[in-house]
Protein backbone atom coordinates (compact mmCIF):
# COMPACT_ATOMS: atom_id res chain seq x y z
CA UNK A 1 0.00 0.00 0.00
CA UNK A 2 1.52 3.28 -0.91
CA UNK A 3 1.93 5.79 1.99
CA UNK A 4 -0.39 8.85 1.73
CA UNK A 5 0.57 12.46 3.08
CA UNK A 6 -2.50 13.92 4.84
CA UNK A 7 -4.08 16.90 3.52
CA UNK A 8 -5.52 19.57 5.45
CA UNK A 9 -8.70 19.31 6.48
CA UNK A 10 -11.03 21.58 7.99
CA UNK A 11 -15.07 22.39 7.79
CA UNK A 12 -16.37 25.50 6.48
CA UNK A 13 -17.68 26.31 9.93
CA UNK A 14 -17.24 30.13 9.72
CA UNK A 15 -19.67 30.36 6.30
CA UNK A 16 -22.04 27.71 7.68
CA UNK A 17 -24.71 30.98 8.82
CA UNK A 18 -24.07 32.55 5.51
CA UNK A 19 -25.38 29.36 3.19
CA UNK A 20 -27.81 27.65 4.99
CA UNK A 21 -30.96 28.15 3.21
CA UNK A 22 -34.58 28.45 4.91
CA UNK A 23 -35.53 25.31 2.38
CA UNK A 24 -32.98 22.37 1.84
CA UNK A 25 -29.73 21.34 2.28
CA UNK A 26 -26.83 23.23 1.33
CA UNK A 27 -23.37 22.06 1.11
CA UNK A 28 -19.84 22.85 -0.33
CA UNK A 29 -16.78 20.90 -1.32
CA UNK A 30 -13.68 22.68 -1.84
CA UNK A 31 -10.07 20.85 -3.07
CA UNK A 32 -6.88 21.54 -3.87
CA UNK A 33 -4.10 19.46 -5.15
CA UNK A 34 -0.64 19.56 -5.68
CA UNK A 35 2.36 18.20 -7.20
CA UNK A 36 4.99 17.49 -4.33
CA UNK A 37 8.37 15.90 -5.92
CA UNK A 38 7.25 12.56 -8.10
CA UNK A 39 3.70 12.18 -6.39
CA UNK A 40 -0.21 14.62 -6.29
CA UNK A 41 -0.69 15.11 -2.37
CA UNK A 42 -4.79 16.76 -2.03
CA UNK A 43 -3.64 19.21 -0.47
CA UNK A 44 -6.32 21.01 1.63
CA UNK A 45 -9.74 20.12 1.52
CA UNK A 46 -12.37 22.21 3.00
CA UNK A 47 -16.44 21.17 3.07
CA UNK A 48 -19.68 22.11 4.74
CA UNK A 49 -22.80 20.07 4.67
CA UNK A 50 -23.44 16.53 3.30
CA UNK A 51 -20.62 16.86 1.32
CA UNK A 52 -17.35 15.31 1.64
CA UNK A 53 -14.24 12.78 0.26
CA UNK A 54 -12.98 9.62 1.00
CA UNK A 55 -8.90 9.33 1.15
CA UNK A 56 -7.07 9.79 -1.40
CA UNK A 57 -6.14 6.81 -3.52
CA UNK A 58 -3.24 5.45 -5.46
CA UNK A 59 -3.90 2.93 -7.79
CA UNK A 60 -1.62 4.12 -10.43
CA UNK A 61 1.33 4.68 -8.22
CA UNK A 62 2.15 8.03 -6.49
CA UNK A 63 2.02 10.39 -10.05
CA UNK A 64 -2.28 10.24 -9.32
CA UNK A 65 -4.35 11.19 -7.18
CA UNK A 66 -7.70 9.70 -7.44
CA UNK A 67 -10.74 10.91 -5.26
CA UNK A 68 -13.99 10.12 -4.29
CA UNK A 69 -16.62 12.35 -4.00
CA UNK A 70 -19.12 11.29 -1.11
CA UNK A 71 -22.85 13.09 -0.88
CA UNK A 72 -24.80 11.37 1.65
CA UNK A 73 -27.96 11.90 0.90
CA UNK A 74 -26.98 10.74 -2.53
CA UNK A 75 -29.13 13.35 -4.55
CA UNK A 76 -30.26 16.32 -4.52
CA UNK A 77 -34.07 17.26 -4.05
CA UNK A 78 -35.87 21.17 -4.20
CA UNK A 79 -34.24 24.00 -2.64
CA UNK A 80 -30.60 21.82 -2.22
CA UNK A 81 -27.33 24.08 -3.31
CA UNK A 82 -24.70 22.30 -3.83
CA UNK A 83 -21.12 23.04 -5.44
CA UNK A 84 -17.71 21.50 -5.89
CA UNK A 85 -14.52 23.61 -6.46
CA UNK A 86 -11.55 21.75 -7.55
CA UNK A 87 -7.87 23.55 -7.89
CA UNK A 88 -5.19 21.47 -10.04
CA UNK A 89 -2.80 23.47 -9.20
CA UNK A 90 0.87 23.37 -11.81
CA UNK A 91 2.07 19.95 -12.68
CA UNK A 92 -0.53 17.80 -10.34
CA UNK A 93 -3.00 15.21 -11.61
CA UNK A 94 -6.48 14.50 -9.93
CA UNK A 95 -9.39 11.79 -10.99
CA UNK A 96 -12.19 12.05 -9.56
CA UNK A 97 -15.60 9.67 -9.77
CA UNK A 98 -18.55 9.38 -7.21
CA UNK A 99 -19.48 6.28 -5.46
CA UNK A 100 -22.70 5.12 -7.58
CA UNK A 101 -25.34 6.90 -9.55
CA UNK A 102 -26.26 10.74 -8.76
CA UNK A 103 -30.09 11.73 -7.91
CA UNK A 104 -32.42 15.00 -9.05
CA UNK A 105 -35.16 14.32 -7.16
CA UNK A 106 -39.12 14.92 -7.57
CA UNK A 107 -39.52 18.77 -6.36
CA UNK A 108 -42.63 20.17 -5.02
CA UNK A 109 -41.70 23.26 -6.53
CA UNK A 110 -38.37 24.76 -5.26
CA UNK A 111 -34.99 24.16 -7.64
CA UNK A 112 -32.34 22.10 -6.49
CA UNK A 113 -28.80 23.41 -7.88
CA UNK A 114 -24.95 21.83 -8.53
CA UNK A 115 -22.40 24.03 -9.33
CA UNK A 116 -19.12 22.51 -10.13
CA UNK A 117 -15.91 24.68 -10.94
CA UNK A 118 -12.49 23.39 -11.55
CA UNK A 119 -8.89 25.18 -12.09
CA UNK A 120 -6.21 23.41 -13.67
CA UNK A 121 -2.83 25.31 -13.53
CA UNK A 122 -0.33 24.53 -16.20
CA UNK A 123 0.58 21.16 -16.57
CA UNK A 124 -1.99 20.11 -14.84
CA UNK A 125 -4.38 16.94 -15.49
CA UNK A 126 -8.29 16.97 -14.02
CA UNK A 127 -10.15 14.15 -14.69
CA UNK A 128 -13.26 14.78 -14.16
CA UNK A 129 -15.73 11.51 -14.06
CA UNK A 130 -18.54 11.19 -12.20
CA UNK A 131 -21.06 7.99 -12.89
CA UNK A 132 -24.67 9.15 -14.31
CA UNK A 133 -27.01 10.70 -12.95
CA UNK A 134 -30.77 9.91 -12.71
CA UNK A 135 -33.23 12.96 -13.33
CA UNK A 136 -36.81 11.56 -11.65
CA UNK A 137 -39.81 12.82 -12.92
CA UNK A 138 -41.08 16.02 -11.19
CA UNK A 139 -37.45 17.39 -10.88
CA UNK A 140 -36.51 20.93 -11.12
CA UNK A 141 -32.41 21.74 -11.03
CA UNK A 142 -29.71 23.91 -12.12
CA UNK A 143 -26.28 22.28 -13.22
CA UNK A 144 -23.22 24.42 -13.75
CA UNK A 145 -20.09 23.54 -14.28
CA UNK A 146 -17.44 26.07 -15.19
CA UNK A 147 -13.80 25.03 -15.67
CA UNK A 148 -10.55 27.22 -16.15
CA UNK A 149 -7.81 26.27 -17.92
CA UNK A 150 -4.17 27.59 -17.87
CA UNK A 151 -1.12 26.86 -19.96
CA UNK A 152 -1.26 23.21 -21.48
CA UNK A 153 -3.34 22.29 -18.87
CA UNK A 154 -5.46 19.27 -19.41
CA UNK A 155 -9.37 18.28 -18.63
CA UNK A 156 -11.41 15.08 -19.23
CA UNK A 157 -14.84 15.89 -18.54
CA UNK A 158 -17.95 13.47 -18.55
CA UNK A 159 -21.86 13.93 -17.88
CA UNK A 160 -24.56 11.45 -18.62
CA UNK A 161 -28.01 11.97 -18.04
CA UNK A 162 -30.73 9.36 -17.87
CA UNK A 163 -34.34 11.53 -17.75
CA UNK A 164 -36.76 9.17 -15.61
CA UNK A 165 -36.28 6.53 -14.03
CA UNK A 166 -36.59 3.89 -17.05
CA UNK A 167 -35.77 0.86 -14.75
CA UNK A 168 -39.09 0.91 -13.31
CA UNK A 169 -40.64 2.11 -16.36
CA UNK A 170 -41.24 6.17 -15.62
CA UNK A 171 -40.20 8.57 -18.10
CA UNK A 172 -39.76 12.72 -17.67
CA UNK A 173 -43.20 13.79 -18.78
CA UNK A 174 -42.93 17.09 -16.36
CA UNK A 175 -39.94 18.80 -14.70
CA UNK A 176 -36.94 20.67 -15.43
CA UNK A 177 -32.80 20.40 -15.99
CA UNK A 178 -31.14 23.22 -17.24
CA UNK A 179 -27.60 23.02 -17.50
CA UNK A 180 -24.56 24.80 -18.38
CA UNK A 181 -21.28 24.33 -19.31
CA UNK A 182 -18.03 26.81 -19.76
CA UNK A 183 -14.77 25.74 -20.74
CA UNK A 184 -12.14 28.56 -20.80
CA UNK A 185 -8.06 28.01 -21.24
CA UNK A 186 -6.43 31.70 -20.39
CA UNK A 187 -9.27 33.29 -20.68
CA UNK A 188 -10.82 32.56 -24.01
CA UNK A 189 -13.49 30.22 -24.47
CA UNK A 190 -13.23 26.28 -25.45
CA UNK A 191 -16.74 25.63 -24.98
CA UNK A 192 -20.04 27.52 -23.84
CA UNK A 193 -23.05 25.59 -23.62
CA UNK A 194 -26.58 25.67 -23.06
CA UNK A 195 -29.59 23.60 -22.48
CA UNK A 196 -33.07 23.33 -21.17
CA UNK A 197 -34.73 19.85 -20.67
CA UNK A 198 -38.49 20.33 -20.06
CA UNK A 199 -40.42 17.13 -18.73
CA UNK A 200 -43.14 16.38 -21.55
CA UNK A 201 -41.47 18.92 -23.96
CA UNK A 202 -41.12 17.97 -27.66
CA UNK A 203 -37.59 18.58 -27.50
CA UNK A 204 -37.38 14.59 -25.76
CA UNK A 205 -38.69 13.47 -28.86
CA UNK A 206 -37.24 15.65 -31.80
CA UNK A 207 -34.70 14.19 -34.16
CA UNK A 208 -32.22 17.82 -32.89
CA UNK A 209 -33.30 16.97 -29.42
CA UNK A 210 -32.82 13.61 -27.50
CA UNK A 211 -34.47 11.30 -30.36
CA UNK A 212 -36.88 9.43 -28.15
CA UNK A 213 -34.26 8.64 -25.81
CA UNK A 214 -33.63 8.80 -22.08
CA UNK A 215 -30.15 8.66 -21.64
CA UNK A 216 -28.21 11.53 -23.01
CA UNK A 217 -23.94 11.75 -22.62
CA UNK A 218 -21.16 14.52 -23.46
CA UNK A 219 -17.33 13.67 -23.01
CA UNK A 220 -15.25 16.54 -23.42
CA UNK A 221 -11.34 16.36 -23.75
CA UNK A 222 -9.40 19.62 -24.05
CA UNK A 223 -5.81 19.72 -24.70
CA UNK A 224 -3.47 20.85 -26.76
CA UNK A 225 -2.57 17.25 -27.58
CA UNK A 226 -5.77 16.87 -28.70
CA UNK A 227 -5.76 16.25 -33.22
CA UNK A 228 -6.88 14.43 -36.22
CA UNK A 229 -5.49 11.19 -35.20
CA UNK A 230 -7.31 10.93 -32.13
CA UNK A 231 -10.15 12.15 -33.85
CA UNK A 232 -9.78 8.78 -36.04
CA UNK A 233 -9.57 6.36 -33.07
CA UNK A 234 -12.49 7.68 -31.66
CA UNK A 235 -14.30 7.62 -35.25
CA UNK A 236 -13.31 3.55 -35.24
CA UNK A 237 -15.23 2.86 -31.43
CA UNK A 238 -18.94 2.93 -31.57
CA UNK A 239 -21.50 2.36 -28.59
CA UNK A 240 -22.64 -1.09 -28.82
CA UNK A 241 -26.51 0.31 -27.94
CA UNK A 242 -27.92 3.77 -28.77
CA UNK A 243 -25.69 6.53 -30.78
CA UNK A 244 -22.90 8.33 -30.63
CA UNK A 245 -20.86 11.15 -32.57
CA UNK A 246 -17.08 12.48 -31.84
CA UNK A 247 -16.46 16.04 -33.56
CA UNK A 248 -12.75 17.63 -33.20
CA UNK A 249 -13.16 21.55 -32.20
CA UNK A 250 -9.65 23.81 -31.79
CA UNK A 251 -7.96 22.50 -28.70
CA UNK A 252 -10.94 20.36 -27.77
CA UNK A 253 -12.47 16.27 -28.21
CA UNK A 254 -16.17 16.17 -27.73
CA UNK A 255 -17.97 13.23 -27.78
CA UNK A 256 -21.95 12.70 -27.63
CA UNK A 257 -24.11 9.89 -27.06
CA UNK A 258 -28.00 9.10 -26.71
CA UNK A 259 -29.25 5.93 -25.87
CA UNK A 260 -32.05 3.59 -24.34
CA UNK A 261 -29.69 2.70 -20.99
CA UNK A 262 -26.61 4.59 -19.25
CA UNK A 263 -24.35 1.08 -19.64
CA UNK A 264 -23.81 1.10 -23.07
CA UNK A 265 -22.85 4.84 -23.15
CA UNK A 266 -20.60 4.05 -20.06
CA UNK A 267 -18.61 1.46 -21.79
CA UNK A 268 -18.48 3.54 -25.26
CA UNK A 269 -17.02 6.29 -22.89
CA UNK A 270 -14.47 4.10 -21.04
CA UNK A 271 -13.10 3.01 -24.28
CA UNK A 272 -12.89 6.44 -26.12
CA UNK A 273 -11.25 7.54 -22.46
CA UNK A 274 -8.55 4.41 -22.98
CA UNK A 275 -7.76 5.53 -26.62
CA UNK A 276 -7.39 9.57 -25.30
CA UNK A 277 -5.53 8.69 -22.25
CA UNK A 278 -1.69 8.17 -23.13
CA UNK A 279 -2.02 10.75 -25.49
CA UNK A 280 -3.27 13.92 -23.04
CA UNK A 281 -2.28 12.33 -19.51
CA UNK A 282 1.04 10.35 -20.79
CA UNK A 283 -0.93 7.34 -18.87
CA UNK A 284 -3.25 4.60 -19.87
CA UNK A 285 -6.47 4.24 -18.64
CA UNK A 286 -6.74 2.72 -14.97
CA UNK A 287 -10.55 2.30 -14.50
CA UNK A 288 -11.13 3.47 -11.02
CA UNK A 289 -12.12 0.46 -8.57
CA UNK A 290 -14.99 1.99 -7.14
CA UNK A 291 -16.49 1.32 -10.70
CA UNK A 292 -16.41 -2.08 -10.40
CA UNK A 293 -18.63 -2.32 -6.85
Amino acid sequence: MNAVTAPESRSLTTSVGDIVPERGWRAALRLAYERRGERTVLAERAHVGPLVVQRPLYPEGHEVCHTILVHPPAGIAGGDRLSVDVDVRAGAHALLTTPGAGKWYRSAGARGGLTQRIVVAAGGVCEWLPQESLVFDGALGDLVTEVSLSGDACFVGAEMLCFGRTGSGERFTRGELAMRTRIVRDGRPLWLERGRVGGGSTLLASDVGLQGEPVSGSLLVASPQVNTELLKAWRELAPTHGRGGVTLLPGLLVARYLGPACEPGREWFARLWAAVRPAVAGRPAQTPRIWNT
